[in-house]
């Protein structure tokens, strides 16, 4: 907790949460994750590694799971405290190119803490089309949603977004004892998948 605090109050706009995501919501989020066979995940915005934790819980031997995390002292916390996770220190946005320094081209699912409403709208797009990019077709991509915030104008444009981007997607149920309360978005079958 104390990793995350100090990030927070140095670095708020890149932090975007109140507190790390709650036990419940991480297991939500991880669902998406293979639990039958041996697959490569990757995690955008680890934090302090609760929904690496339950991340980890699912993985089959065999398996990889890739943190990518744009706070450098977040990330040295990370690779301190979760050995098994194969850390990279970048952003998201240049999802693709990362994947590709440490050996990995398509993933089987991604998960996402980031805070997609302190994000404009180019950036919403330029993080999407990385994810579609990566992801295999059979694959899933789950979010979080932050109830209070989902129904501000940047929430919605990015709801939109995602079905430009995915056949289908599947909204939880909030999860009221997270701070703040939340649901996840699990969206499958991505529909745009090369970039230039």
């Amino acid at each position: 907790m104390r990793a995350f605090v100090s990030a927070a109050v140095q670095r708020p706009s890149t932090i975007g949460a109140m507190a790390p995501t709650g036990a419940r919501l991480a297991r939500l989020l991880a669902t998406v994750v293979p639990g039958a066979r041996s697959a490569v995940v990757v995690e955008l915005g680890a934090g302090t590694g609760p929904v690496s934790d339950a991340v980890q819980a699912r993985l089959r031997p065999g398996s990889r799971h890739l943190a990518i995390e744009i706070d450098r002292d977040l990330a040295d916390h990370l690779r301190a405290t979760r050995p098994r996770l194969d850390v990279v220190h970048g952003d998201a946005a240049d999802l693709r190119r990362l994947l590709r320094s440490v050996g990995v081209g398509e993933v089987d699912a991604v998960v996402s803490a980031l805070p997609w409403t302190l994000f404009d709208g180019a950036r919403q797009e330029e993080i999407l089309d990385q994810i579609c990019a990566v992801l295999r077709p059979d694959a899933a991509f789950a979010t979080i949603s932050a109830h209070p915030s989902s129904f501000f104008p940047a929430a919605k444009e990015f709801r939109r977004r995602l079905h430009e981007r995915f056949d289908e997607i599947v909204a939880s149920r909030t999860v009221w004892r997270n701070v703040p309360p939340a649901r996840v978005l699990v969206c499958r079958r991505p529909k745009l998948r090369a970039l230039p």
